[in-house]
């Protein structure tokens, strides 16, 4: 038998033992049968696999029956797991096939033996390093509860996987107990380097067949030169449409004045030294100071001489404590050494990152941009690829077979990502759903355009009649925080039903409490356009406030336009604009039995001909309209039946 007729024969026997069991999808036929004949061939593949195709079995039988070393990157730790809880037993138990699987992830997602004995045996300064011991009396309370709670599920886990915790820890918490790549000293110097649970997990990964990792893991191994993942021989990468991101921001990095600050913390725990922690919490004070002006810009670090005094101060001042580290005596203690070990680590990764920001060039050069944007209120220096593609060839497309997939795909991603253009197929398989029947597009062309004074005063009345129309049921979409409040200003006192927002719970928590209440209304920003399933008659309608064009003075971007020339505005925006409208669309039907409507409330859908059909052709097929009496009379008979 052929790899694809295997291939089949796997998928038949998987789709057969699904709950609603024997459904056959053509697409995901088509997309197995293609996934096989790449790998047969040793030729890339994207695959564009419309929602409801099945792309994970049709990309998983092929994995298993061609018994190569493979890997599969996801674009989220949720989709990772998914697959580890869900897809792979399903493939093992139904097919005949013998092959291992396993997860892994970043090492900062396991609990770390060594943080867990150290917060046992000294929690008061395992609760002051989280901390930094700058919370209140109330939380340091309910932090050290937390590190407690931590500390009990670490003795008896067998994996360490942050995933298996039936709570979401604060991030202070959980910092207690685990330990990042930059502060991990290796297992061999680690007094619980035995006992390892990160390493535990690589050496799983190492004997399988088929390795699930994290995206942002598998952009990681490629700047290590494979110091990371096992070897492998087909990749796919799910949810392909991030990967430029991903990779723009692990083989890129960043530095701000609160590294010093956190570095300041772990010193902090091992010298008795108050001198050396203002030193170092005054460089990071000193570098903040200097970026907050630079914030937004592309900027020549060399031209820029309060930067380069941050940075020349910082090398020293962690040049110092670390010496200061070393002198430490060893071997009285073994959870001291540990705390000592790391620090010296952490040192280590911030003088090289303080090094690279010194010697890095200019504004941007043939394969890097510098610039400092705003994250969290705090000034942060950015270096990243500019061209990831130039990253991604010798990196990653030269040595294996790859499999792309998503369910949106821009036309201009294989050049976007570097693949070679003589060495890659791209397949559009289209969602088993009858879009037509199912959705209605929505486009609102009598409201102004987004940028007139005039649109707040008509959208937000408009926004209200299609969600009363639809007797709640909305998933409303914002390009922006602000927009999103003041909805949330306007609607909440309006609404008959629930109204809930982006602030109020974290995602998870959030998406579970609107499927629980079906009548209610849900306000979201960037976060929610992709990665959420809502099924069901919970959502009838989505809304999107306007095109989500990327900003216009986003220093990457003004960099990555520069260098595109002519073809700027559609290979960088417009292909970015595209590709997130229908992900944020593609939240309305999720089933076979899911209907309702998209509101996109941006006139330049109608009007602008230079781009509208880019938008239109990037949707699902659905039934369209311009006019709101249609939209509203489909909401109010779509609600009648519910």
């Amino acid at each position: 038998m052929t790899l694809a007729e295997r291939s089949l024969a796997i998928l038949a026997r998987a789709t057969a033992a699904l709950p609603n069991g024997g459904e056959v999808r053509d697409g995901q036929v088509d997309m197995a049968k293609a996934v096989a004949n790449a790998i047969t061939a040793e030729e890339h593949l994207v695959v564009a696999a419309g929602t409801g195709t099945g792309k994970s079995l049709a990309y998983l039988a092929p994995l298993v029956a061609s018994g190569q070393r493979c890997l599969i990157a996801t674009a989220t730790k949720a989709l990772q797991d998914q697959l580890a809880e869900k897809e792979l037993p399903h493939i093992e138990q139904t097919s005949d096939a013998d092959f291992t699987w396993a997860i892994l992830k970043g090492r900062n997602n396991y609990a770390c033996r060594q943080r867990v004995n150290e917060a046992a045996n000294q929690p008061q300064l395992a609760l002051e390093t989280a901390t930094g011991g700058s919370t209140s009396k109330k939380k340091s309370t309910s932090l050290a509860e937390e590190i407690d709670r931590l500390v009990v599920w670490a003795d008896t886990t067998t994996s360490g996987d942050r995933a298996e915790l039936d709570f979401e820890p604060s991030p202070a918490a959980w910092s207690a107990v685990s330990v990042t790549s930059r502060e991990c000293p290796g297992r061999s110097t680690c007094p619980s380097g035995n006992n390892c649970l990160a390493e535990a997990a690589r050496e799983d990964a190492a004997a399988a067949d088929i390795v699930v990792v994290n995206t942002h893991l598998l952009g990681v191994d490629i700047i290590t030169e494979h110091a990371v993942l096992p070897d492998f021989d087909v990749l796919v990468i799910d949810e392909a449409h991030q990967l430029e991101d991903v990779i723009t921001s692990t083989c890129g990095w960043s530095l701000t004045g609160g590294r010093f600050n956190a570095f300041a913390r772990t010193v902090n725990a091992i010298l008795e030294d108050k001198a050396t922690i203002d030193d170092l919490e005054d460089a990071g004070a000193l570098l903040s100071d200097a970026l907050n002006p630079l914030t937004g810009q592309l900027i020549n670090i060399a031209q820029e001489p309060d930067l380069i005094d941050a940075i020349v101060l910082g090398r020293g001042r962690v040049d110092q404590a670390m010496a200061k580290l070393r002198k430490v005596p060893k071997g009285k203690d073994a959870d001291a050494d540990a705390r000592r070990d790391r620090a010296v680590q952490g040192a280590n990764a911030l003088l090289s990152d303080l090094i690279a920001a010194e010697t890095s060039g200019g504004a941007y050069t043939s394969d890097l941009v510098v610039w400092v944007e705003e994250n969290f209120n705090f000034a942060t220096l950015r270096i990243a690829p500019l061209d990831v593609g130039e990253v991604l060839r010798p990196g990653l497309w030269d040595g294996v077979t790859a499999i792309l997939t998503s369910a949106t795909l821009s036309p201009t991603l294989p050049q976007t990502l570097g693949l070679p253009e003589d060495n890659h197929q791209r397949l559009d398989v289209e969602s088993p759903f009858d879009y037509p029947r199912q959705g209605l597009l929505y486009c609102a062309s009598q409201l102004p355009e987004p940028r007139s004074p005039q649109y707040e005063e008509q959208v937000l009345p408009h926004l209200e009649e299609l969600m009363i129309a639809a007797g709640g049921r909305t998933l409303s979409l914002f390009t922006s925080w602000r927009m999103m409040d003041t909805a949330a200003e306007y609607l909440i006192p309006r609404m008959p039903w629930p109204v809930l927002t982006q602030r109020d719970l974290p995602k998870n928590a959030l998406v579970e409490e609107f499927i629980e209440d079906p009548e209610s209304i849900l306000l979201a920003t960037m976060g929610f356009w992709q990665g959420i399933d809502i099924p069901g008659q919970a959502l009838s309608l989505v809304t999107i406030d306007r095109l989500p064009f990327p900003r216009p003075d986003d220093p990457l971007l003004t960099a990555r336009r520069e260098h595109a020339g002519r073809t700027a505005f559609r290979d960088v925006d417009l292909a970015r604009a595209t590709t997130l409208l229908a992900q944020g669309a593609g939240r309305l039907i999720r089933t076979s039995s899911d209907e309702g409507v998209v509101a996109v409330l941006d006139g330049r859908m109608a009007t602008k001909k230079s781009y509208r059909w880019d938008f239109v052709n990037a949707l699902p097929p659905f039934s369209r309209t311009g006019d709101p009496q249609v939209a509203i009379q489909r909401l109010q008979e779509i609600r009648d039946r519910a």
